[in-house]
């Protein structure tokens, strides 16, 4: 169960790690700035971070699906937030961690064993329904894994699948509705076997 702490803990190992993980469309984004806002009511410094390559609604901030927005600095590679975070900092706010390096974990850890709150947000599975990047590990290592979930606009059903409607096939395709619908198991696995008919039917 999450218990949320707002407390100012700072001494090295009393630090910890939250993941918020799901599905595209499901409000991670918005739990990761809801937790983050509530930290600076407890007047808790906080500093946010993103990967360089999301820059689906700005360059600079992290901006949920509903319009709200955190400022961030973007970040090329995961070592940089280690080498850009403040010492004085209270609280680490990492957006979109699927698309960081397998070097995020020990990032994390590192921030929690200083002593800082670390609340990562991030797909758990990548459009063919594989676990996403360092995702797995970051649930592994945390002291809390929050699991949100979308609507299925199929079967109105919870939905925990990010099912690609654009074609292609590289694991990293940045996209919203054009690209993504949110599916549950249900009709998950059948939007699959109609993918799999049309490539059969399709000339060579």
């Amino acid at each position: 169960m999450f218990l949320e702490d707002t407390g100012k803990a700072r001494r090295r190992g009393e630090g910890s790690i939250e993941v918020i993980c799901g599905s595209m469309f499901s409000g991670k984004t918005e739990e990761l700035l809801r937790r983050l806002k509530r930290a600076k009511i407890a007047k808790q410094k906080i500093e946010v971070f993103k990967p360089e390559i999301d820059t689906r609604y700005d360059e600079e901030e992290v901006v949920s699906h509903d319009r709200n927005a955190e400022l961030s600095t973007p970040v090329p590679a995961s070592e940089h937030i280690l080498l850009m975070v403040s010492a004085d900092v209270d609280v680490v706010g990492i957006d979109e961690a699927q698309f960081f390096d397998d070097n995020l974990p020990h990032v994390c850890n590192e921030l929690a064993n200083q002593g800082m709150r670390v609340i990562i947000a991030g797909l758990d599975m990548d459009f063919q329904g594989r676990p996403f990047g360092p995702m797995p590990y970051l649930m592994a290592i945390a002291e809390y894994v929050t699991k949100v979930h979308a609507i299925c606009v199929r079967t109105g059903k919870l939905a925990n699948y990010s099912h690609r409607i654009s074609g292609g096939s590289e694991t990293v395709e940045l996209g919203e509705r054009d690209r993504y619908e949110p599916l549950s198991r249900a009709a998950y696995l059948p939007a699959l076997e109609e993918e799999k008919n049309k490539k059969a039917e399709r000339p060579e």
